[in-house]
């Protein structure tokens, strides 16, 4: 949690907020990517890629 306070400082003090949007995808596909390993659901996945 240290790291995400973190880049949310940055992000706020250094008026980079176009980057939020960048950072929420990654985290979407990453966790998308993870809960898809080993279930039923990692077929239909592969597909999208």
């Amino acid at each position: 949690m240290s790291f995400i306070a973190e880049l949310w400082t940055f992000i706020r003090l250094r008026k980079k907020i176009w980057l939020l949007p960048i950072f929420v995808v990654l985290a979407f596909f990453g966790a998308l990517i993870v809960l898809s390993q080993g279930s039923a659901v990692a077929p239909f996945i592969y597909t999208l890629f």
